[in-house]
């Protein structure tokens, strides 16, 4: 009887400590965080899945060195930092820190107006007010979920002071993209970077029509036509505020 109480206790403690992963739905579900303290590694780390090892190097980071150019022409300086997690083959930190200026520095995105500034700065900088991190699936989730976002390893997020990039959609891209690999690219990093400009979430205008930059297209157009871009013909291009 001794014998049989403890291996029921057993098999209940072991159920208690089964992780539980969130569905895709419930990361399309979740909403934008609220106060989460910056980091560049999340101070508590989940235990890899049963049978499998962390590769090295994961949830560490090498930052683009030098300083990049100032993109826009006027308005508030925002400095920014990037990062590739050692785990991820490619692109380094160099070659992810060069497409982030060409997004960002492009007349269609976030400095068109002259209201907004940005500038890569080194990663050894002090004064960076954000980082636009390129982290693998397992590690993006973690930095994801500090903030409170419930990614499913999926998609990308961003927490204040941090953009989070997942590099399985920076190296896949989504259906809705498929041929368009490096447009997906661009829709990310002024999608994520317009949240830490204070940017909310925005629903499709109409059926046909192009999808906001702030609308979650990574989970499907719904009716949209792909548009990586906050400005379209020289204008704001946005859509409904989302509930």
């Amino acid at each position: 009887m001794v014998v049989v109480v403890i291996l029921v206790i057993g098999h209940q403690l072991r159920d208690d400590e089964q992780p539980t992963a969130p569905g895709r739905e419930a990361a399309q579900r979740a909403a934008e965080p609220v106060g989460a303290e910056p980091m560049d590694v999340p101070a508590a780390t989940p235990q890899a899945a049963e049978g499998t090892a962390e590769p090295v190097g994961a949830g560490e980071f090498r930052y683009a060195k030098g300083r990049g150019p100032m993109l826009g022409t006027g308005g508030r300086l925002h400095r920014f930092r990037v990062a590739a997690e050692k785990t991820v083959a490619a692109p380094g930190p160099g070659d992810f820190a060069a497409e982030i200026d060409r997004t960002l520095g492009d007349q269609r995105s976030w400095t068109s107006e002259g209201t907004v500034r940005l500038r890569r700065v080194p990663g050894s900088a002090g004064n960076a007010d954000f980082t636009i991190f390129l982290a693998s699936a397992r590690t993006s989730e973690r930095m994801c979920a500090t903030g409170g976002l419930q990614t499913a390893g999926f998609t990308s997020c961003r927490v204040p002071g941090k953009v989070i990039i997942n590099a399985d959609r920076w190296a896949e891209g989504i259906v809705d993209y498929q041929g368009h690999l490096a447009e997906y690219r661009q829709y990310a990093i002024n999608h994520e970077v317009g949240h830490e400009l204070g940017h909310g979430h925005e629903l499709c205008p109409g059926e046909g029509e192009p999808a906001p930059v702030m609308m979650q297209q990574t989970y499907g157009l719904k009716g949209c036509t792909r548009n990586a871009w906050p400005y379209l013909d020289g204008e704001r291009y946005a859509g409904e505020p989302m509930a």
